[in-house]
Formats: C-alpha cells, structure tokens, sequence
C-alpha cells in the first residue's frame, strides 16, 4: 500500500487524508463482505491518482475497503469511449481501482455494489428483471437486477496457458504459507487472471496463510488473484456444485470475497470433475455465498453467470 505518510504536511488536511480529498462525497458498499469506497462522478472530474486511492482504502487511516469504485460516464474515458462505438447503451463505466491504487481489469463483486450504488443515487433506473449494460476495462458487463440482489454476464472464461490446461489439467505451481507442499494450479482468465489451487480438506484451508501473497511459478505477466478451494464431498447436491474458497488478491491481500474469483474456482473444480459436472455453483467465501452459473452467450461462446447480494452501509464527505 502506498505510504501517504511521506506527503508534506501541507498537503494533508486535518483529517490527514490528502487535500485534494476534501469535500468528496463517498459511500461505502460490499458484496460479501468484499468492500468498496465509491464516489459519483459522472463527469470525469475526479479522477484520482494511486496514492489518494490508497489513503482512501487505508483500513486504519482512510475510509478502508479492498478497492475503489469510481462511476463515470464511459464518455470520459478513454476505454469507455471505445465501448461506447460499439454499445452505445453503455453509459456508465466502472472505474476500479484495487486498495493500494493500482488499476484493476474488473471485480465481480464490484460491479454488482457498482449498479446498486447508480440506483441509489438516482443515476440509473433498474427494475426487477431489468439489465443494465456497464463498461469497465474488461469489456461489457451485463447486470440484471434479481430478487436477492444482482446477476453479472462475466463474458467467457479462457485458459491462461490452454496447452498446458489440455495436457496436464495444470499450469503452474503454488507455494503458500502454512502448506508443507508446493501445490499444482490452474490459471484462468475472467478478464482479469486467476490461480485456482484444489486443497483436500477444509482444514488446510483454515491454515493457509494469505496475509503474504503465495508464490505462482510461471506468475502471469501482470500478477494474478490466488484461490484455495476445496470441494465439497459430495460435490453435487441438487444439480449445484459445492466449494468452500478463501483468495489472496492481487494488490489487496486476502478479501471475504472476490466475485472473479469465484468464477474462475468454478471453472477449474467444474474442468477437474469432467463429464456430468453441473453447471450451477454455490461457492462459499468466508463472507457468505455467491452462486456461479454457466450459460450459452449472446456471442455463442460459453459464458459465466454471478448473482449475489450488494449492499451499501454508510455515506459522507471527506474532511
């Protein structure tokens, strides 16, 4: 995370957040537990740099969550404006931004708190079974608004290194503290990079340490998100796959959720079952339960389905 604590005192307010911070109006959202700052901006006017995105998220210093949520109209930046040529129905862009600044492709999570923060206020209006279509570095993302919360079109999901996937039903290997062994893993793309590592028993799950990032041989170019999943036994129950996952996110650290993350752990538990695995998932986070689902998509391809809850909890201004 970056240390604010090496700005000049004049560039601080009392609050010691930076200057430029003063005033913002913000709220504070999750979705299962995975938590945001966001802020309205729909004119492009407060496009914040690494370091105030950081002191935001400080847990102990700022207003704290696992990343930073910007909502923007897609005509103001550049990636959305490129959206916006071929979906003009696309009006709003999600900026993401992880907890230590750096720029994020997407968050399943998010974009779920993202549409639910447009509703609430007054910047988009979305019935029951109404779907709204958002721009974020990902590409599309359809949301449809369902009786418990939010259902996300995540687009297809891709093997990072398919030959490898396709030969040996693994790419990579993981090493974690707290796991005597180094671990095999899985490498998925769900517009942003994922490990998945299978763990037997819930146990070592419990003892895995995920405050140091685990080490990813080969890691992909960019870093990747981390998760530890251990299958349900049985696997099936009533047609729905079960697993259990704690994650390490990239330039956050361990999160109560992450919504990519849970589709990418679908992907490998579901490609490791082989024939007859099903295609509806609940995943368990250590912040409550997300369901996955694969479906055909509007491009023919197969495509992952998140429904969750979304939640905001408090608003303000910053001093």
């Amino acid at each position: 995370m970056t240390n604010t604590s090496a700005a000049s005192a004049a560039s601080l307010s009392a609050s010691g957040l930076p200057v430029s911070l003063a005033g913002l109006p913000f709220a504070k959202g999750h979705g299962t537990g995975n938590d945001f700052v966001l802020v309205a901006d729909p004119n492009g006017a407060h496009e914040l740099a690494a370091a105030d995105v950081a002191a935001l998220c400080d847990r102990h210093r700022g207003v704290g969550g696992d990343g930073f949520i910007r909502a923007v109209r897609s005509e103001h930046v550049p990636e959305g404006r490129v959206l916006l040529e071929g979906a003009p129905e696309a009006q709003w862009f999600m900026d993401y931004r992880n907890s230590d600044g750096s720029v994020s492709e997407m968050c399943g999570n998010g974009v779920r708190v993202f549409v639910h923060f447009l509703l609430e206020e007054g910047l988009a209006e979305l019935a029951e079974g109404g779907s709204l279509t958002i721009g974020t570095r990902a590409g599309l993302k359809t949301v449809t608004r369902t009786a418990g919360g939010y259902a996300v079109d995540m687009g297809p999901w891709e093997f990072i290194y398919p030959d490898h996937a396709a030969a040996k039903s693994m790419d990579t290997v993981v090493n974690a503290d707290g796991l005597e062994v180094p671990r095999p893993g899985l490498s998925v793309s769900m517009g942003n990079p994922h490990t998945v590592v299978a763990l037997a028993e819930l146990s070592e799950l419990a003892v895995t340490n995920l405050t140091q990032a685990p080490s990813v041989q080969p890691e992909p170019e960019n870093g990747t998100n981390v998760e530890f999943v251990v299958p349900a036994e049985p696997l099936v129950e009533d047609g729905v796959g079960l697993v259990t996952m704690r994650v390490h996110e990239r330039g956050v650290g361990e999160t109560l959720s992450c919504g990519t993350g849970a589709c990418a752990a679908a992907v490998a538990i579901r490609f490791w079952a082989g024939a007859g695995a099903p295609d509806d998932w609940a995943v368990t986070v250590p912040g409550g339960v997300v369901g996955v689902r694969f479906l055909t998509g509007p491009d023919g391809r197969e495509h992952v389905e998140l429904s969750g809850p979304a939640v905001l909890v408090a608003r303000g201004t910053l001093l």
